[in-house]
């Protein structure tokens, strides 16, 4: 238990800051599981959509440091991969 006023103060901050990083950490994975959702549809418009809505709020919580920078960079790498891969199934069911 903190025994001084500094850790007392500490403590406290210690529990407002995993408080506000897990609800972080929560927002970033619903933004990637609503591009993994669309991915598994097969629905390269509405992945592509989703992609870039969550681009900029995983690198904003990557900036604020709750996540590495390395790790948002493999999310938003893995996560266009898989977009493109997306993109041949989805042109040929343009021209179809």
């Amino acid at each position: 238990m903190a025994n001084t006023a500094q850790s007392r103060k500490r403590a406290r901050q210690n529990v407002k800051r995993r408080q506000l990083k897990a609800s972080q950490r929560s927002m970033v994975r619903t933004y990637i599981k609503n591009v993994v959702k669309a991915i598994d549809q097969k629905d390269y418009a509405a992945a592509t959509e989703a992609y870039k809505r969550a681009v900029p709020v995983i690198d904003r919580i990557a900036d604020k440091g709750v996540i590495h920078k390395n790790k948002a960079a493999r999310h938003k790498s893995r996560l266009n991969k898989a977009i493109k891969a997306l993109a041949p199934q989805f042109q040929q069911a343009e021209q179809a």
